[in-house]
């Protein structure tokens, strides 16, 4: 496992019954592989090449390279390996060497974001138990994540985000609100690699309470932060999903953002 679980509030910061913090641990790896499962494989019906359906953990081979940002339920034994109910995937630039790409890379052409000169850190992996979605954990999640940004040094943040199935034409209007509306700026738009034919609506048909009704709620919760996207889609055939590239410069980020910032590690312990 990484080292630089100090990064975090030393063994992670608390808010009632919950804490976050990296993983430190095999045990922790194994319980947030686990919460994936659940989630993508149980819940979205994906699947994979290291997919391990006997003991139900959503393994990947960039696993032990990335950090892993942990939302733990403190009353749960961590033996158990069911004490993780939060979890997020984290590479910084700095490791890319040891992991020999980024995830995204099967995905997008991240040329205009390597040639930023920015310092870099890929999200993915994004996941909270289902009884613990709408309350605060994943507001201790963002909090979590902006003090690892503020630790590192991060000045821009990217990753694919999601939506369920194969099919782009279910989405039209929350893609086609994307491309209109988010489009990261030249010096930052990166591209599908993907040849899959996706062309988004003309902006005139753009129906964008339609769009925002429809778009998963991880990806509104970008938006508000300041995220845009890439170019075009990649349809993730062994996921189950259709692909955007989310990119946040955090010089641009909203005074919301911000402020999560701010707070430092004290900022973990949500209200």
């Amino acid at each position: 496992m990484s080292s630089s679980i100090s990064a975090i509030s030393g063994q992670g910061a608390s808010a009632g019954p919950f804490a976050v913090r990296l993983a430190c641990c095999a045990a922790d790896l194994r319980a947030a592989q686990r919460l994936r499962y659940r989630v993508f494989v149980e819940e979205m019906g994906g699947d994979g090449p290291l997919v391990d359906h006997v003991r139900k953990l959503e393994c990947d081979a960039l696993d032990p390279v990335f950090d892993h940002l942990l939302l733990v339920d403190k009353s749960r034994d961590p033996a158990s390996e069911t004490h993780v109910i939060g979890a997020y995937r984290l590479l910084p630039d700095t490791r890319l060497a040891q992991a020999g790409r980024f995830y995204c890379d099967a995905e997008f052409d991240l040329s205009p974001l390597h040639r930023s000169g920015r310092r870099l850190l890929e999200l993915g992996r994004s996941c909270i138990d289902p009884a613990h979605r709408g309350g605060v954990g994943m507001l201790q999640m963002w909090q979590g994540l902006a003090d690892y940004v503020r630790q590192h040094d991060i000045g821009i943040l990217f990753g694919a985000a999601s939506f369920p199935g194969t099919n782009p034409a279910a989405f039209a209007q929350s893609l086609a609100c994307l491309h209109h509306l988010y489009l990261a700026p030249p010096h930052l738009r990166v591209r599908a690699t993907q040849p899959n034919g996706y062309q988004p609506l003309p902006f005139a048909e753009l129906d964008r309470k339609q769009a925002m009704r429809e778009m998963p709620s991880l990806l509104r919760a970008y938006l508000r932060l300041g995220s845009m996207v890439g170019e075009g889609v990649f349809i993730d055939h062994e996921f189950r999903t259709t692909d955007v590239c989310i990119i946040l410069d955090t010089a641009q980020l909203t005074a919301q953002a911000r402020s999560l910032a701010a707070r430092g590690p004290a900022g973990l312990a949500a209200p």
